[in-house]
């Protein structure tokens, strides 16, 4: 039976991470390989995973067709590794183990000791610290025998299969690391957090690297395929500067889950980014909330849009934030928006039905082409909604039912960018919440903060 692995959701404490690379369709990073060792070698990234249906790659080296080296997400869900040589596989493995989670990080960590006498030690996987021992499948590689990396005939790739690509990696990597010469375990990479037996990173700039070596821990937005090892720097394709994000192994950011919208939605830019052709769909956020007091804004850019958040019960029973939708279904949970065609605040009830909660009575106006920040607060159980930074309803909360909410969207023939402070779209601005954390367009209303594991442990 296959598993589903937990990932890492750790809050606070150890080594900071500060900075992501967000990967989406076509974005990638890749450098000519040096000479260096060909039977020993490591591959360790930390992943946040976006799209988790189709195969995406996360490192490849490639001397032609018949000899290349790459692991990899299936589509299927599970890790794959393969060594190719001379048009043969000569090591091949595939977990038993799904890797399904949009919302958390894993760590990944491959090593390759071909000079070891025993095959089982040749080939290691670890997966948030713990070696992965079952496979679906597994072709052990011969005793001294080379792989397709360390070599200066070949070419280095991360994120993506090569120049004229397809399989792109989309999502989140933290802590990319290539070792040539050394076959290491995961704990040169990370540790488990005494208190909590969460896995968390550790500082790896002490490693070494060796020759054909490279650390990318992407905290130069100018240069993401920086080496901070110093060796050749990666080369960026179709990056840009807005893609180094804040969202990482050790302060996890909320994003959209791409598992439960009602159907249709195409997930980009590392699931913030919403786009619906020509029906009403809705999605969720990936952090519920019952308690304190929460922030985000959404760049709605054109008509036909419901912006507001949804008792998480409602998506667990098939319901939109908008009204029952296709299903009919009834729900137990309960749904607040706002409409940008007439500003109203729209309620789904517990019978799955659309009621307009106010009709007429607030101040609140239609928008198209805005920012609308969301100030959730439930402490009070209301909520304000924001366009372009100048509070609606003359500043007056709309009272709401209590509920484990989550922030959500409903729209139609549009697209939308959600911002939880790791924005996908440019900010000329730059404001963060009470903490230091999050960059959003316009000011954080006192008080509040953004979904983010570091806020949630202190104010959730």
């Amino acid at each position: 039976m296959s598993l589903i692995i937990p990932a890492n959701t750790l809050a606070s404490g150890g080594f900071a991470v500060d900075n992501s690379c967000r990967f989406d369709t076509n974005a990638g990073m890749n450098k000519t390989a040096a000479n260096g060792t060909r039977t020993k070698a490591t591959f360790s990234t930390w992943v946040k995973r976006s799209n988790i249906t189709s195969e995406s790659i996360l490192f490849y080296s490639r001397i032609d067709a018949s000899n290349h080296f790459l692991i990899r997400f299936t589509g299927s869900e599970q890790l794959e590794m393969v060594n190719r040589v001379s048009a043969s596989n000569i090591s091949f493995y595939t977990t038993n183990a799904l890797y399904r989670d949009p919302s958390s990080w894993y760590h990944i960590v491959w090593s390759l000791d071909s000079t070891q006498g025993t095959a089982g030690n040749r080939i290691k996987l670890f997966v948030n610290g713990t070696q992965v021992t079952s496979f679906a499948t597994s072709t052990t590689q011969s005793a001294d025998t080379n792989f397709v990396a360390n070599v200066n005939t070949a070419e280095y790739y991360v994120a993506q299969e090569y120049t004229s690509g397809y399989n792109y990696f989309n999502g989140y990597l933290a802590e990319t690391v290539w070792i040539d010469g050394l076959a290491l375990a995961a704990d040169q990479f990370g540790e488990f957090d005494e208190d909590s037996g969460i896995w968390k990173p550790i500082d790896v700039s002490g490693l070494t690297f060796g020759a054909s070596g490279f650390y990318l821990d992407y905290e130069d937005s100018s240069n993401l395929g920086n080496d901070a090892n110093g060796g050749t720097d990666l080369t960026e394709n179709n990056l840009a500067a807005i893609d180094q994000s804040t969202d990482t192994c050790t302060n996890n950011f909320c994003t959209m889950n791409p598992l439960y919208p009602d159907d249709t939605i195409t997930f980009s830019e590392g699931n913030l980014k919403l786009t619906e052709g020509n029906s009403w769909r809705s999605a969720g956020g990936t952090m519920a909330v019952s308690t304190g007091k929460w922030f985000w804004e959404v760049s709605n850019v054109g008509n036909y849009a419901y912006i507001g958040f949804a008792d998480i019960q409602l998506f667990n029973e098939g319901c939109s934030i908008r009204e029952s939708f296709t299903t009919g279904a009834a729900t137990t949970g309960r749904a607040h928006s706002v409409g940008n065609s007439d500003g109203r605040h729209y309620q789904v009830t517990s019978g799955g039905a659309q009621s307009s909660e106010y009709p007429g009575s607030p101040s609140l106006t239609a928008f198209t082409n805005s920012i609308i920040g969301v100030a959730l607060n439930l402490d009070d159980n209301n909520f304000t909604l924001y366009k372009d930074g100048t509070a609606m309803n003359s500043g007056t909360p709309l009272s709401i039912t209590a509920g484990t909410y989550i922030p959500a969207v409903s729209i139609y023939g549009n697209n939308v960018s959600m911002n939880f402070g790791s924005p996908p779209f440019a900010i000329s601005s730059g404001n963060q919440d009470g903490d230091g954390y999050g960059n959003f367009e316009y000011a954080v209303p006192s008080g509040y903060y953004s979904l983010n594991t570091k806020n949630l442990a202190e104010y959730g």
